[in-house]
């Protein structure tokens, strides 16, 4: 039986300090134990375009309560998102994210009306106390998406560093339609991710899955090192069919994918994004996500004792809306779930939960 309850806090609230909305989390625990959780702060309204900057609040306490929030990256008035942190061995945090070109609204890269050199570009920045400062962003698009692909995002979520140092950041992207599909939406994702063995100095594209059979469209990826030096990479399928949930290996940390990505059965829920993480101590893969297979609601988490390759029965966090999640490890006994939620809508708040160990046996 579990020994602890789930504590919650509410670290942003759509409508407060100067957002209307609040959208995707991602949440990495420095080598202090401070709890960093960013998203993405919209100015307007919940659009995935427009005013839209990368903020983040601080925790000091196992994210407990909450320190001010803090713009981290700004575009001016256009979009700044996707936030992708890792914490290196050196104790850095890196902050991949994306911004869009000036006027470059998200339904004309989508359709290809923008060229790529003006849709959304890549950019780095990085803090070296803790998450209090961060450096000016540096721009790293030309190594890290191709000249022909149009609409672009990293992760949602966290990034992972290897044991071997090397690190991972998932990604996905769409091609240019043409002819009679211009407009068909989700039809030309696909999926990569980028990859440095430097410490993030620079950069290059591992794999890439195209979707060029229809079959598995690869959208938002989360990924994880297993202990056995495979990279794990769990995607959101926005093909009709087969499921809402996919999921490949890579053997070459990243730069190749053992096989395509393939449909994951034992996960069951709405097209949504999702998280994982890998454990050490207990050998444990956890995944986040709404459990509800028509609507995004039900937030859970789920593990696996083989990789991925099957998924135990759910956990479920509450039977409120929820969508997107991001899942962290805090301490020896506990799991940090950052994640949307609310009332009536899953876009209410950004709550985060501590989650005992010992509440998913």
């Amino acid at each position: 039986m579990p020994t602890e309850t789930v504590e919650t806090s509410v670290p942003f609230r759509a409508g407060r300090e100067g957002y209307a909305s609040f959208r995707i989390p991602a949440v990495v625990v420095t080598h202090a134990g401070t709890v960093l959780a960013f998203c993405e702060g919209r100015v307007g309204s919940q659009e995935d375009f427009g005013n839209i900057d990368v903020v983040l609040k601080r925790s000091t306490d196992g994210g407990r309560t909450w320190g001010p929030l803090k713009v981290v990256g700004g575009n001016g008035t256009d979009l700044a998102g996707n936030p992708a942190p890792v914490v290196l061995d050196s104790g850095r945090i890196l902050l991949v994210q994306v911004r869009n070109a000036a006027s470059a609204t998200e339904n004309a890269i989508r359709r290809g009306e923008v060229s790529a050199a003006n849709g959304r570009r890549v950019w780095l920045q990085y803090s070296d106390d803790d998450g209090l400062t961060w450096s000016s962003p540096r721009e790293i698009t030309r190594t890290t998406k191709k000249s022909h692909w149009r609409w672009y995002a990293t992760t949602p979520g966290h990034a992972i560093q290897l044991s071997g140092g090397r690190i991972v950041v998932p990604a996905n992207h769409s091609l240019p339609p043409s002819g009679s599909d211009v407009g068909t939406e989700g039809k030309y994702n696909g999926g990569h991710c980028l990859l440095s063995d430097n410490q993030g100095q620079t950069w290059r594209i591992g794999y890439v899955d195209d979707n060029t059979n229809g079959y598995i469209n690869v959208n938002e990826t989360t990924a994880a090192e297993l202990p056995d030096g495979r990279v794990y990479f769990n995607t959101r399928n926005d093909s009709p069919a087969p499921g809402t949930r996919a999921d490949a290996h890579s053997h070459d940390g990243g730069q190749s994918l053992a096989k395509p990505f393939r449909p994951q059965s034992c996960l069951t829920g709405p097209v949504v994004e999702a998280s994982v993480l890998q454990l050490r101590d207990p050998d444990l893969l956890l995944y986040s996500g709404p459990a509800d297979p028509g609507f995004r609601a039900q937030m859970s988490i789920r593990k696996s004792h083989d990789g991925g390759t099957t998924w135990h029965p759910v956990h479920t966090v509450d039977g409120l809306p929820a969508a997107y999640s991001d899942l962290a490890r805090l301490d020896d006994g506990t799991v940090g779930l950052l994640y949307e939620t609310g009332d009536f809508s899953a876009y209410e708040t950004i709550t985060f939960r501590r989650v005992p160990l010992d509440w998913l046996d």
